[in-house]
């Protein structure tokens, strides 16, 4: 592809640290102060549901994701002994407001909604994909088509932006703090902002010269063009940021200890070798389940909703 790639260390823009500002709703406890929800002390207040309801992040189609995902939660399904259902959510709002409810029970959520997840839903992050050698992450890259009169990040002035949803990180949080941080630029100041819903929106939205340019997660764009969805002539890469982390998978808070370790192990046992995850995520160079902590990992995350002005009002 070819792609100017312009690196920038978020960490370093960002001065203020989140921690501060960052505190779960008010319906969850953390006394450990891992900044995640504990585990209800009471058992009348654990679930131990005989279904489980799992839902990958709204990145793409998820009737592709519903059999992607088929294989692992066969597996899941061994390793609790329960039903296991594949829960295809459209937007991660909807995903959070399912997970506070209590119908959903197991989840992947995008780097950018995470924390909402976790400070809303009392969603307890535990796993991410990571390559073989433990490497993990995605940046976040600024695409335009070729002859589109983007050559740089400042030829976007005056122009057209594409976000994704105001809960993505690299579609909306992490280019709206860097624009403004790196460039002096600020949507609907110095720009038209837009917002296409979804990652794969924006790209095919670039690709076929709906979108002037785009922000978006360069391991989804990745994949459409593994999967010739996109071809590499018609996207033209002008900004990459530093490395984030990616989907964050993990449990609703209140499901019974006991349940929430078989869980965790069928993540950490399953075999990718000739599944259908193996086949989808290593167009992406993923390869296994890592251990991650929401407070060490989400960090820089955190820093960037701060920088924002972000607000975990959780209705």
């Amino acid at each position: 592809m070819n792609r100017k790639v312009i690196a920038v260390a978020v960490a370093s823009l960002l001065p203020v640290i989140a921690q501060g500002a960052f505190k779960l709703d008010s319906r969850y406890q953390d006394k450990d102060g891992d900044l995640v929800a504990d585990i209800p002390s009471q058992s009348e207040d654990q679930r131990d549901p005989s279904t489980l309801v799992f839902a990958y992040t709204p990145v793409e189609d998820p009737a592709v994701y519903r059999e992607v995902w088929s294989g692992f939660l066969d597996h899941l399904s061994e390793v609790t002994g329960k039903r296991v259902q594949f829960f295809p959510v459209q937007s991660n709002a909807a995903q959070i407001e399912a997970m506070r409810a209590g119908r959903l029970h197991i989840a992947g959520f995008n780097t950018g909604s995470n924390p909402l997840a976790v400070a809303c839903a009392g969603f307890r992050p535990f796993t991410m994909m990571a390559a073989e050698d433990g490497s993990f992450g995605y940046e976040m890259e600024i695409i335009t088509y070729p002859g589109s009169g983007v050559e740089e990040v400042e030829d976007i002035r005056g122009g057209e932006l594409a976000f994704t949803s105001q809960t993505s990180n690299s579609g909306f949080k992490a280019p709206s703090a860097i624009l403004k941080a790196d460039y002096n630029m600020v949507p609907e100041e110095d720009f038209e902002p837009v917002f296409s819903g979804k990652h794969d929106n924006s790209i095919l939205g670039v690709a076929n010269k709906d979108y002037q340019a785009a922000a978006i997660a360069n391991s989804v764009l990745d994949r459409m063009l593994r999967r010739d969805v996109v071809s590499d002539d018609q996207i033209v890469s002008i900004y990459q940021s530093q490395t984030f982390p990616t989907t964050g998978y993990g449990i609703a808070h209140n499901l019974m200890p006991e349940l929430q370790e078989q869980i965790q192990e069928a993540f950490f046992s399953f075999d990718w070798e000739g599944s259908e995850l193996e086949e989808e995520f290593s167009k992406s160079g993923e390869a296994q389940f890592i251990p991650i902590s929401f407070k060490e990992h989400w960090e820089v995350i955190r820093k960037i909703d701060d920088a924002n002005g972000v607000e975990y009002n959780c209705r």
